[in-house]
């Protein structure tokens, strides 16, 4: 009898759905230090609602408005976005359509994780391109030499290259975490975990 209830209290606490890849979520570590950084990026939300909340009390109720407010709550909404493509790519949480992936066993699924792998190395790639090209208009003048794009306000701040070299560090950093899940999807599945 008792063992019949122990198995029966395994059983219930195994979920009995599938794992969403058979590479789970966070796959190496370079993922978990990201989810990590991700999780503080999120703040930045609160910090712009706070930010805007006292914009509020200085212009309504000291009839005294700011002139910084606007754009650094811009930049700080702009960076969290931007983090989160990352934070999400480590832990495997990206939109996407599994007709074809729940319709298949595990030995074909791994071959979709490959290909999604490569698919994505492939648009990171491509993506940081552009993403260097923005930056490096934003960066520099027409003349070649250093020069940060300015938002052109009464406060004038460099947001606009910032926000670009934002962009491009968020897209390199994902096309490097793409490069390691392709390699770590085409090993044998023993070697596949991460040891650390």
């Amino acid at each position: 009898m008792s063992t019949l209830s122990t198995q029966t209290n395994e059983t219930a606490a195994t979920p009995s759905h599938e794992p969403e890849s058979l590479l789970g979520g966070e796959r190496n570590a370079l993922d978990r230090l990201i989810s990590r950084g991700g999780a503080v990026a999120a703040w930045l939300v609160f910090l712009a609602m706070a930010i805007s909340v006292f914009e509020v009390i200085m212009r309504y109720v000291f009839d005294s408005p700011t002139s910084w407010v606007h754009e650094t709550v811009v930049f700080l909404v702009a960076t969290s976005f931007s983090l989160g493509g990352p934070a999400t790519l480590a832990k495997n949480r990206h939109i996407r359509v599994r007709v074809l992936y729940d319709a298949v066993g595990p030995g074909l699924r791994i071959w979709f994780d490959r290909f999604n792998d490569l698919v994505t190395l492939g648009f990171c790639i491509a993506m940081s391109y552009a993403a260097f090209n923005m930056f490096w208009r934003a960066s520099h003048n027409p003349m070649g030499d250093w020069q940060l794009e300015r938002s052109g306000t009464s406060w004038n701040p460099p947001i606009p290259a910032l926000a670009k070299g934002l962009i491009l560090f968020a897209l390199a950093l994902m096309t490097l975490q793409a490069l390691l899940h392709l390699i770590q999807s085409c090993r044998p599945a023993r070697n596949r975990e991460d040891p650390h």
